[in-house]
């Protein structure tokens, strides 16, 4: 269900908000960032990227965010379960910021706590983020990469009904040459979602 705007859940009342049977994902909050800063330096959450973040880089990433709703009305969504995690990761949708073949192309993304994998919140927030990047905001596709030793994301995409296109596998521009995490492996939704929507 979406909920546009936030009158419920925001102290400013932003939207865009979306709740789904668990979860709510909405703007970020400042109490967000400490336990944000908290997940970006653990290392096993951040194992598929070249580094964790300081608690400076944390925060400059969370207003990038924000400066990314305001733009474009959609981002990254901090998500929580209410009444019980006031703050688990984010979910949602992001402008691929470097060139690529594909490229200008918006994703799906995400990033939980270590705590709260396992429980299929990342796909259950995904198809409501996907949901609404193809029938509010009217994007034409929405796709999703990793590197292929990522073996839960790219299963998120599997389950979310993305398809691999291998033909557009490519190495990421911002990872070294020679490094293991340059190459990506690279997903996206059939014609059929983008026309229909995601189930």
């Amino acid at each position: 269900m979406l909920v546009y705007p936030d009158r419920d859940l925001a102290s400013d009342a932003r939207g865009p908000t979306l709740r789904t049977q668990r979860l709510v994902l909405r703007r970020w909050r400042a109490e967000d960032l400490a336990p944000f800063a908290e997940l970006n330096a653990d290392p096993d959450v951040m194992a598929h990227m070249q580094k964790t973040m300081s608690r400076e880089e944390s925060d400059a990433f969370v207003a990038r965010i924000e400066e990314e709703f305001e733009d474009c009305g959609f981002g990254l969504w901090a998500v929580e379960v209410p009444n019980h995690s006031p703050f688990i990761g984010f979910v949602g949708l992001h402008r691929v910021p470097f060139d690529a073949p594909f490229t200008p192309a918006v994703e799906v993304g995400w990033r939980l706590a270590r705590e709260h994998w396992g429980y299929g919140f990342v796909t259950e927030a995904a198809r409501s983020a996907v949901r609404y990047g193809l029938e509010e905001v009217g994007l034409d596709e929405i796709v999703s990469f990793t590197n292929p030793d990522n073996v839960r994301s790219w299963r998120v995409m599997e389950r979310l009904g993305m398809i691999r296109d291998s033909a557009s596998d490519f190495e990421h521009p911002n990872v070294p040459v020679g490094h293991w995490l340059r190459p990506h492996i690279f997903y996206r939704f059939p014609p059929s979602v983008a026309s229909t929507g995601i189930p």
